[in-house]
């Protein structure tokens, strides 16, 4: 393809065009600046590539999400968590015996050091647990830092990172019910054992429902990774600065703190919690989000890549309908959850503005009907999105041509003005 060609006050500048294995086209701008003394102006980034990567596909414009070239329905379906770890750490799906030896280190570096459990005593009871996340994740540097003969490698801390972080999110949670911290078993899968340190007691036996693990698991694939986004490029700048690996995840995790982000599966909570107590009247709050003198939105609604049906909330909502029914679980709000859907799919507002439901819309009703909180919605996220999180700080750190993020801005302050005196100032 040939190159674009800029005019800039009667200057032609060609800039490279790159296409991408899947037919993306972008304007290489590397050299802009230093042709032009002009930059890119993008608040938000959401026409610029930071970054080549082969990790994740998406075309939002028709629902297309893969992992490595794999469609996340066959994923899903086929395959498991820690597939989907290797998958996107390593580029290919992994053999029996990789698999086997991914999953033995995993399940043998899940415990984390005794020290670390002086750290939970500090946080007070109501402290959130992405902030506890966040805080032990960036304290395993201190324990495994790059630099030590017998860390081997960063290949190492990837694996400690996440075998450890599921137990660091359940003790978490044991912290802020006043519960006892419950050790990782061996016998069970990634999954299984997080619900296990989550919800057993020392005082009795518990055994992990089996829809409860499946469900999890495929929550975990689905969260997996999801190419630039906000917590992504954070691990990705920040990384970008050789920051052990630790330290860029704690940032991600930071990152997906928020409610525009991660925290959006709580949101939808909240607003079907309030249609709920509102007497069930879906109706009148679609017709609150379609008037545009009220405050109201939708949440669970639209997405910043997808102007299509996202493929994961398919999923989900088969998923959500299943467990609860094995479980035994009625849930109003999945019945509002299913009429506010049900509406935005026929009707031409929504149709319009290509608002469909998003993988938060059916999330937050799957995790509440396995009893995990409010609260710790936006962990399980971030357990999910961790071998993302990792495969991109790893590409980034293979790549030889990676530099260090530093996005350039359009001054609008002051101009160069003169110091004045104090007593002469006004």
């Amino acid at each position: 393809m040939a190159d674009a060609k800029l005019i800039l006050d009667g200057k032609e500048c060609a800039l490279p065009v790159v296409v991408g294995s899947e037919g993306e086209v972008g304007v290489d701008v590397t050299n802009l600046r230093q042709a032009t003394k002009a930059i890119t102006l993008d608040p938000g980034y959401g026409n610029t590539g930071s970054c080549r990567s082969a990790i994740t596909f998406i075309d939002g414009d028709v629902g297309i999400l893969r992992y490595r070239g794999y469609p996340i329905e066959e994923l899903a379906i086929r395959s498991n968590f820690l597939e989907v770890c290797y998958l996107l750490l390593y580029g290919e799906l992994p053999t029996r015996a990789q698999l086997d030896a991914f999953t033995r280190d995993l399940t043998y570096h899940s415990l984390i050091h005794e020290d670390m459990k002086k750290f939970f005593e500090g946080y007070p009871p109501t402290s959130h647990p992405m902030a506890i996340l966040s805080a032990m994740v960036a304290s395993l540097s201190t324990f495994y830092p790059e630099e030590r003969e017998d860390s081997a490698t960063p290949e190492l801390n990837v694996i400690r990172l996440l075998a450890k972080a599921k137990t660091i999110a359940a003790f978490s949670y044991k912290k802020s019910i006043g519960q006892p911290y419950v050790y990782p078993r061996n016998d069970l899968s990634y999954a299984g054992d997080f619900l296990h340190m989550m919800f057993a007691v020392p005082a009795e036996p518990y055994e992990v429902p089996r829809e409860m693990e499946d469900a999890l698991t495929l929550l975990l694939i689905l969260h997996a990774d999801h190419e630039q986004n906000c917590s992504t490029s954070t691990v990705r700048m920040v990384g970008s600065s050789r920051t052990n690996l630790f330290a860029a995840i704690s940032a991600g995790i930071c990152a997906l703190w928020g409610p525009l982000h991660g925290g959006a599966n709580q949101e939808v909570i909240r607003m079907l919690e309030q249609i709920r107590d509102d007497g069930g009247n879906y109706r009148k709050y679609v017709d609150m989000a379609k008037d545009k003198a009220s405050a109201f939105r939708l949440m669970g609604f639209g997405h910043r890549v997808y102007k299509n049906y996202d493929p994961r909330a398919k999923i989900l909502k088969e998923m959500a309908d299943r467990v609860l029914k094995k479980l035994g679980i009625k849930d109003p709000l999945l019945d509002i959850a299913k009429s506010l859907e049900e509406i935005a799919l026929r009707d031409d507002f929504f149709i319009e503005r290509k608002l469909y439901p998003n993988v938060d819309f059916y999330s937050g009703i799957l995790y509440r009907a396995m009893g995990i909180p409010t609260n710790m919605f936006t962990v399980m996220f971030a357990l999910g999105r961790l071998p993302g999180w990792i495969a991109h700080w790893k590409e980034m750190r293979e790549d030889p041509g990676a530099r260090i993020s530093r996005p350039r801005q359009i001054y609008t302050g002051a101009p160069k003005r003169e110091f004045l005196p104090i007593e002469r100032r006004k």
